[in-house]
């Protein structure tokens, strides 16, 4: 009988009995761990915090008074101090998705979204949403991931 293999080594069944017995014994174990791992979520970003700004924006540390540097879909962002980058930040556009927030079901599953770097939190006119974020986003760029109402959530961004 041919079992579908090109090199003709017979039934799966011969093949089980000439199994190592240890390898035998784990492979149940092994089909477990494999189930189990294809269901974590890989990270290919890093994870921080987000809070959001209103108007005014201007002036900004990276462009001064120059309106032309927001993008036109308002997805825009200041950056803090860890990736600030002495104003090598400025310009930098970054992927971001809310993963996780105090409130359950603050974050809008499935937006992931892209912002462009143009302020530096420390100096920015208006004041965040809450102290200590990694990334202030734009009202509108937070409103796009998460519930407005809320002050900060924890995000998963990577640089673009």
């Amino acid at each position: 009988m041919n079992w579908g293999c090109k090199w003709g080594l017979g039934p799966p069944s011969k093949h089980l009995k000439k199994m190592p017995k240890a390898l035998h014994q784990l492979s149940p174990y092994l089909f477990l761990f494999l189930s189990l791992a294809s269901l974590c979520h890989l990270s290919y970003g890093d994870v921080g915090t987000a809070a959001h700004y209103s108007p005014p924006y201007l002036p900004t540390a990276c462009y001064g008074n120059d309106a032309s540097q927001f993008p036109s879909n308002n997805l825009f962002a200041a950056a803090s101090e860890g990736i600030w980058d002495n104003g090598a930040a400025c310009g930098r556009q970054y992927l971001v998705r809310c993963i996780s927030a105090v409130v359950p079901r603050t974050c809008n599953p499935g937006e992931t979204i892209r912002i462009k770097i143009v302020d530096r939190a420390a100096s920015s006119v208006s004041r965040p949403s809450s102290n200590g974020a990694t990334i202030i986003l734009s009202d509108t760029a937070f409103a796009k991931i998460a519930n407005p109402s809320a002050s900060s959530v924890n995000i998963e961004y990577q640089q673009f």
